[in-house]
């Protein structure tokens, strides 16, 4: 004897709603195994159970429940096969996809993390090696905030003249160089040809410390008394990284250069 499930345990086994399967009675798409005469109830037989959930599925592939109506009503079930291998083809694809993006999006989640424990760990003074960087000063921008670095790199290969921008590229981020109290954002050059602009910081050993937009200041002049108390040296520039640590926030990495 062939079981029948109500209208509601019809719906819990498909994981939707008992008006989900009452708007497609309405439209034609599933129609219950049995309707009670008297009662008008709906009872739902295992292969109707099984249509509404490839239904649903189909749905999660964005296709129009009239064209999910048009195929599951065909009376050529080869065709039928054949509309469903497609489908799982695409929710492969699918699966693939979102694959790819929580790969993304935990890699993301490991760069904040990361970033994080570097606050956390690091209020105190460290020396950290650099290799030779080639920096691009600006003309007009002296400190950061949202304009500037909204989208600072094209204010960079601005200016450049035109025949020479194919030639240049550049680290995604920003920085502040200072020398004799005169202070120019930079942008890292990863491409460049010689232009005025250019400046190096010279490969070797500095004085590094974290800060924030209210302690830079006094971090830096830290950095700068360290350096010539504990290391002797006099320094003649000072360097500004600007760490994006969130939408619309950053901090900063101050570092002093302590020599080769």
């Amino acid at each position: 004897m062939e079981q029948f499930f109500t209208i509601g345990e019809a719906a819990k086994a498909a994981n939707t709603t008992p008006e989900t399967l009452r708007h497609y009675d309405r439209i034609g798409l599933i129609k219950p195994g049995r309707i009670d005469p008297w009662t008008h109830y709906r009872y739902y037989t295992q292969q109707d159970i099984v249509r509404i959930n490839t239904v649903r599925a189909l749905q999660q592939m964005d296709l129009p429940l009239e064209q999910i109506r048009q195929v599951l009503g065909y009376d050529d079930l080869n065709r039928v096969i054949a509309f469903l291998e497609q489908a799982e083809k695409k929710a492969d694809e699918k699966i693939a996809a979102i694959q790819q993006s929580k790969v993304k999006i935990q890699t993301a989640k490991a760069s904040y993390q990361q970033t994080l424990r570097r606050q956390t760990q690091s209020d105190g003074p460290m020396v950290r090696f650099f290799p030779k960087r080639i920096i691009l000063l600006s003309n007009t921008m002296r400190a950061a905030n949202l304009d500037t670095l909204w989208n600072y790199l094209s204010s960079f290969y601005a200016m450049i003249p035109p025949a020479q921008r194919a030639a240049f590229a550049f680290e995604d981020m920003a920085g502040i160089y200072t020398q004799e109290d005169c202070s120019r954002m930079f942008a890292v050059c990863t491409r460049y040809q010689e232009i005025p602009e250019l400046k190096e910081l010279p490969e070797g050993r500095y004085l590094c410390a974290d800060c924030t937009e209210e302690n830079k200041d006094g971090k830096l002049n830290e950095l700068i008394l360290e350096a010539q108390k504990r290391y002797r040296v006099q320094p003649e520039f000072t360097v500004q990284i600007i760490v994006v640590s969130g939408i619309l926030q950053w901090r900063y990495q101050s570092q002093v250069y302590l020599g080769a």
